[in-house]
């Protein structure tokens, strides 16, 4: 294609932002090639720390994980692209080769008819929806139990993780949210309330969500608190740094996340 002519750009997550589009697809075709997060950012331009974030990102939204990570100090280890990381990097690259020829075929329609035209709005110029949420996970509604104003809607996630979530009545319907439908949970970093991990603690929070440390990041304020949840799957939690000292938060203890079932938002894609 000509400079300035419409350029395929092909994510598998267009409700939720462009959390697995182009650039991600592009590390985990490098980690598979070099078999290295710390390379394989550099082969693509990114820091360390967004190729991690992005790890843990395309990990969270497909039901299995894409890449295994072996850390190995502050800038080493090595990474393995999965069966499942191996499939989606060959539908990507087919369904974006399909894409190119049809934009093509498309191109060369307008450019031989100038009364063809496309709103605004329309699929191929519409803007992929964004989310601040640092957390987004793919999983299966297992139930609904309907109320007067809200239902409670049980989404698993993993094995081991089924995430309760309150959502109006209304939303159900818009939604056509019912069990055995895919749909996706965001959850702000801010939300999750880190503890001790003691099951004798009582709260009002209907998700306890125990995992390990990964990695802390303290700033001027916050810290950002990374916990394995397991299954691939990763949980970030922003916190004071008075809380990640008086918890003592370092890599490899365990602790639980406490999440409200009224924080979390569903989507689908």
């Amino acid at each position: 294609m000509v400079k300035g002519s419409i350029q395929p750009a092909l994510t598998f997550e267009n409700q939720t932002g462009d959390r697995a589009g182009e650039e991600r697809f592009a590390l985990l075709a490098e980690i598979d090639r070099l078999g290295s997060i710390s390379a394989a950012a550099k082969a693509v331009g990114l820091s360390y720390k967004a190729a991690w974030d992005a790890v843990n990102a395309m990990n969270n939204l497909f039901p299995r994980p894409l890449i295994i990570k072996r850390p190995g100090g502050a800038h080493g280890g090595g990474a393995e692209v999965t069966e499942e990381g191996r499939r989606a990097l060959a539908v990507h690259r087919l369904l974006t080769a399909t894409l190119g020829e049809i934009i093509s075929g498309l191109e060369t329609t307008i450019s031989g008819d100038p009364s063809i035209s496309f709103p605004a709005n329309s699929l191929l110029w519409s803007p992929v929806m964004r989310t601040s949420a640092r957390n987004c996970y793919h999983g299966t509604i297992e139930a609904v139990t309907h109320g007067a104003v809200n239902a409670e809607v049980l989404l698993k996630i993993s094995p081991d993780v089924t995430l309760t979530v309150i959502i109006t009545e209304q939303s159900v319907a818009n939604l056509k949210i019912a069990p055995g439908v895919q749909a996706y949970a965001l959850i702000k970093a801010s939300t999750p309330i880190l503890i001790e991990d003691d099951d004798k603690i009582m709260t009002s929070a209907r998700n306890r969500i125990t995992g390990t440390v990964i990695s802390v990041e303290p700033g001027a304020v916050n810290a950002e608190v990374v916990l394995d949840i397991g299954e691939g799957k990763t949980l970030c939690a922003i916190v004071t740094d008075d809380s990640a000292e008086g918890l003592a938060l370092v890599p490899g203890k365990s602790v639980t996340a406490l999440i409200k079932s009224s924080q979390i938002i569903l989507a689908l894609g």
